[in-house]
């Protein structure tokens, strides 16, 4: 039977997220500086007899049309993708590998798996950027959700990345060496505080606030932007210490862009990794819950990471280089 499997990695944002969201990136420019991890979203894609048939996570779906079922608001991401792209008698299923709502960009990841496998089904070569579009629309055009760009480019791409989104995207792809990658790994904590984030919602007020030009949303937005670019400077130059501190500051403008970005969750994580030596913490994504980061000092990694572990989930993972890789059978 005809197959192809595509995969695709979720993300940590080091800095600048929100951004990368219209209109904010098209009037002020945005930029933000992102890392690939090893936690993935994959899309298989098969034939079927007729019709179309969803499997998300183990929940099926199955119709006459892609259109049925979005209308049914089931298997919506799927539905909409299948939808968007006219596939017809074929059967996709779609896992996740990291937790639900964790802020890990794993929407985007497992749009960037469909368009990949759709593409690869038709016999298309698209572009990487193009690929991470195609996500985006999905989100946006179909779906109707807020969102911005990072999350589907770090998924296309992989690795560590630089983004400017102003009337077009540029992709700066930062060299990460096996050294400079095992030290992220060891150093760069990722705990899931066990509270899913609703990310539409809370980008939505923040837009609402960049709008009515609240001061201090725009002056966030502006500080976050900068120590995006210094980030990126930062992990070119292989210095961790340097990132940590960024971070920290980036959390405390991030901070004020909305009171439901940060939760008692979300401060008392970050409150018991700074205490125990951390750099900087912040959480990832919109936010309102999910994961945060926390970047230690080589010497504290140990310490750090049993304080983020006695009130979060740890989410282990390795720096993914590849991107979006797709498998033809």
């Amino acid at each position: 039977m005809r197959r192809v499997i595509a995969r695709a990695p979720a993300r940590i944002d080091f800095g600048g997220g929100w951004t990368d969201v219209p209109p904010y990136d098209e009037e002020q420019g945005g930029c933000v500086c992102n890392l690939a991890i090893s936690r993935h979203a994959t899309a298989t894609l098969s034939e079927c007899g007729a019709g179309v048939e969803i499997d998300e996570d183990g929940v099926t779906y199955s119709a006459e049309s892609a259109e049925k079922i979005v209308r049914t608001a089931a298997g919506s991401l799927a539905a909409a993708a299948l939808k968007r792209a006219d596939m017809r008698d074929v059967r996709i299923a779609t896992r996740s590998y990291f937790p639900s709502g964790a802020g890990l960009g794993g929407s985007s990841a497992a749009g960037v798996a469909l368009m990949g496998a759709f593409a690869a089904w038709r016999g298309e070569s698209p572009a990487r950027e193009d690929i991470a579009e195609r996500s985006r629309a999905v989100e946006v055009e179909e779906l109707g959700i807020a969102g911005g760009r990072q999350d589907h480019y770090a998924a296309a791409f992989g690795g560590a990345l630089g983004l400017w989104f102003e009337d077009i995207v540029r992709v700066r792809q930062i060299p990460i060496s096996a050294q400079l990658a095992a030290e992220i790994e060891r150093r760069c904590i990722v705990g899931y505080t066990g509270r899913s984030r609703i990310s539409g919602e809370t980008i939505t007020a923040v837009l609402e606030g960049y709008a009515s030009r609240d001061r201090g949303v725009t002056a966030a937005l502006m500080s976050m932007r900068q120590l995006a670019e210094q980030m990126i400077r930062a992990l070119e130059e292989g210095l961790l210490e340097d990132l940590g501190q960024l971070v920290a500051q980036h959390w405390q403008h991030q901070r004020k862009l909305h009171p439901g970005i940060t939760t008692e969750e979300i401060e008392t994580v970050l409150a018991a990794a700074a205490a125990a030596g951390a750099l900087g913490g912040k959480a990832l994504g919109a936010s309102g819950g999910g994961c945060v980061l926390v970047i230690a000092p080589a010497e504290r990694t140990l310490e750090v990471r049993a304080a983020v572990a006695r009130h979060a989930q740890l989410v282990p993972f390795m720096v993914d280089h590849a991107g979006l890789t797709v498998e033809k059978k």
